[in-house]
């Protein structure tokens, strides 16, 4: 009963070391998504994903604070014209990211109502978003923007 026992223990005890080594996902924290973002957008006719972007702006930029259940996005850039827009963004963990949706009115310049998604974790946000004018894609990354080199 004994040899019975301590087989049992070694099979488990390898199964659980197999896991980990396989990077098993147990219980994870909610990530730290607050702070400042940086990144890049563009929008592109989905039907042709071949052709290049219609539009890419090099710089996004976005601060986020978690204001109770939801988080509040500012975003800013230029695209020929500067503009910045407040966003209250809902979402949920799972795993190790917060998975978002939303809708925002950036107004008749802008393109309108937006739908999009999105999913960040510590280091990374990536987005799609559409309206009725527009699809694309945004990807930040995490941190103050760097200094250009001198």
């Amino acid at each position: 009963m004994k040899r019975l026992t301590c087989l049992l223990v070694l099979i488990l005890v390898t199964a659980i070391g197999g896991l980990r080594a396989q990077g098993g996902r147990g219980a994870q924290g909610p990530p730290n998504i607050a702070g400042a973002w940086t990144g890049t957008w563009s929008a592109y006719n989905p039907a042709r994903p071949a052709a290049a972007p219609k539009e890419l702006c090099a710089k996004l930029t976005a601060t986020i604070a978690q204001k109770g259940d939801a988080w509040q996005a500012t975003f800013e850039g230029d695209c020929g014209r500067p503009y910045k827009y407040s966003i209250s963004m809902e979402g949920r963990q799972a795993g190790g990211a917060v998975l978002f949706k939303g809708t925002a009115d950036l107004g008749p310049k802008d393109g309108g109502v937006y739908d999009w998604i999105g999913r960040a974790d510590d280091k990374e946000f990536v987005g799609f978003f559409t309206s009725g004018f527009y699809t694309g894609v945004f990807t930040m990354t995490k941190g103050e923007p760097s200094a250009p080199a001198k």
